[in-house]
């Protein structure tokens, strides 16, 4: 599966993948995840956000079990995020065959539509519509790069857009839902007292997100020429983006947070004129909301400030939050049980700054994560890596978890 998945939008002069949602890639992506259920006999369906999804049993029995993650990638992202849990998701299920398992409930895996949210800057959007928490409404307003809206996103790639929404029906049908992911971080690599593939536990289970969200600041200056025009006499809004930037790295460094502004747009955008706007993007984490609070806060004043020094204009435009998730305690105690049991050790619990569908999913049902070992801990970048070892460790881990709860 890994073999046949990996070179799909895939860079060849980065090698990072670019599999943007509603794209060829992305295309490319669903086939292969359809062909899957479809040779393991599963039933296959899409819903009405575009998700899909793999089943055995039937979904009309109530209290299904279901795994999963995504496919689509940030801008030359790694193989690991996201592909990791959806291809150990298959393989669980083959050993859980393997082992004659029987199962009690309904089983079912998925792929979440658009979780990183590269194309239209909204992160989740396809488990954020099936929980209710992004509303068809806004999710119309969505643009990419180019202009190009959601629906008419979805419309070009074959599916209907007038469907998108809450999907209460759907969730009422899931007791529980389990997403395997590789660590984005080096937690598992520093705990424990070692395995194959270097010191620490191959295999974690989450405990939290951060409370997380995207902000877009606006800095609005002047055009003018770069080579004639006195520094005293200029509105560059670069000056004020940049002092910016370091303000945000404090700010981070004081709070024990972490804030990151990895996206500009810049207009005119010419090597010889002054810009007219900057427009960036901060993206901060924290591992409570008070904090959070405390870094965001303190990064827009100190923009206004520099800002005013310089005599531009700033706009600051919160564009996405998520608040802290607690994993349902019961969930991830029964994890935990259940890998204690068959592994005879404790299993890592650890909390993370990276949003995932089953936070977003959490306030619906309950839902819990598996972290496969990053050794580097290096995501979102074509380094990104998870040993051999490690990620059939997961596959082992995550079949005995929905052992435990499909097959009791």
């Amino acid at each position: 599966m890994w073999a046949d998945l990996g070179p799909i939008g895939r860079n060849p002069e980065t090698g990072g993948y670019r599999r943007y949602a509603w794209t060829g890639a992305d295309a490319d992506c669903r086939t292969w995840f359809q062909e899957q259920a479809e040779s393991r006999g599963l039933a296959y369906e899409t819903d009405r956000n575009g998700n899909q999804w793999a089943w055995l049993g039937d979904p009309s029995q109530g209290d299904a079990v279901v795994t999963g993650s995504h496919l689509d990638s940030v801008p030359d992202g790694g193989a690991f995020d996201g592909p990791l849990g959806v291809v150990s998701s298959f393989a669980a299920l083959d050993e859980l065959r393997a082992r004659g398992a029987r199962f009690t409930k309904p089983l079912a895996i998925t792929n979440f539509g658009d979780e990183e949210g590269a194309r239209f800057g909204l992160a989740c959007v396809g488990s954020r519509l099936t929980a209710g928490k992004l509303t068809r409404e806004a999710a119309y307003e969505l643009r990419d790069a180019d202009g190009v809206s959601l629906p008419q996103a979805m419309e070009a790639a074959g599916y209907d857009p007038s469907t998108i929404g809450a999907d209460p029906e759907r969730l009422a049908r899931i007791g529980a839902f389990v997403e395997l992911h590789v660590e984005q971080g080096r937690a598992l690599a520093l705990s424990g007292s070692g395995s194959a593939a270097g010191s620490g536990d191959a295999v974690g289970i989450a405990s939290a997100i951060w409370p997380h969200g995207r902000w877009r600041f606006d800095f609005r200056g002047e055009a003018n020429h770069a080579g004639t025009t006195r520094l005293v006499d200029r509105r560059d809004p670069m000056l004020s983006y940049a002092e910016t930037v370091l303000a945000a790295r404090r700010e981070a460094e004081l709070a024990g947070a972490v804030a990151t502004f990895g996206k500009i747009a810049v207009e005119p955008n010419g090597v010889n004129a002054i810009p007219s706007l900057v427009r960036g993007w901060l993206d901060s984490r924290a591992a409570d909301q008070a904090t959070l609070d405390t870094v965001v806060t303190a990064i827009e004043k100190a923009a206004r400030e520099y800002a005013d020094r310089h005599g531009i204009d700033l706009d600051v435009v919160r564009e996405s939050f998520t608040p802290v998730v607690e994993f349902e305690h019961a969930l991830r105690d029964e994890l935990g049980a259940v890998l204690r049991e068959r592994t005879g050790r404790e299993v890592p619990v650890l909390g993370t700054g990276a949003g995932h569908d089953a936070g977003i999913l959490s306030g619906s049902i309950p839902t819990a994560m598996l972290f496969v070992r990053n050794p580097t801990g290096v995501s979102h970048s074509p380094a990104e890596h998870a040993a051999e070892d490690d990620c059939l460790a997961g596959v082992q881990a995550l079949a005995d978890v929905l052992e435990g709860l499909a097959c009791r």
